[in-house]
């Protein structure tokens, strides 16, 4: 189910550079697979955020993933699963671009994995990064 909500946006914005661009088969398939790491990343981050943050601080309800019962990661796997899943997330979107790419080439790609990452070490959840 989370890779089928925002994922499949962000997947499919990153791969319409390379697609417009003319690149390979090969590019635009290691960018569908890092913007399917960094969705899911998203997903998981924002399913964090909304049982650490109050509504004030996110801009939206608050712990409404709880009221309403729904399968979040922290509610199947626990916070301290989850954060881990971030961090091999976030590892796994550089290691698949870095796979192929330079770093500059990569590094669009690579800040927006790690901003999205570093939103909840605001929360104090990862202090490793």
């Amino acid at each position: 189910m989370h890779r089928k909500r925002r994922s499949k946006l962000i997947e499919a914005a990153a791969v319409c550079g390379p697609i417009l661009g003319g690149g390979n088969g090969t590019e635009v398939e290691k960018i569908r697979s890092n913007a399917r790491c960094i969705g899911l990343l998203y997903e998981v981050v924002d399913d964090i955020l909304d049982i650490t943050k109050s509504s004030e601080e996110l801009g939206k309800a608050a712990r409404k993933d709880l009221e309403f019962d729904k399968a979040t990661y922290p509610n199947i796997v626990g916070l301290k699963g989850v954060t881990e899943l971030v961090e091999i997330l976030m590892d796994e979107a550089e290691e698949e671009l870095l796979s192929y790419f330079d770093a500059v080439e990569a590094a669009p790609l690579l800040h927006l994995a790690k901003y999205i990452g570093y939103r909840i070490t605001i929360c104090g959840i990862l202090t490793n990064w």
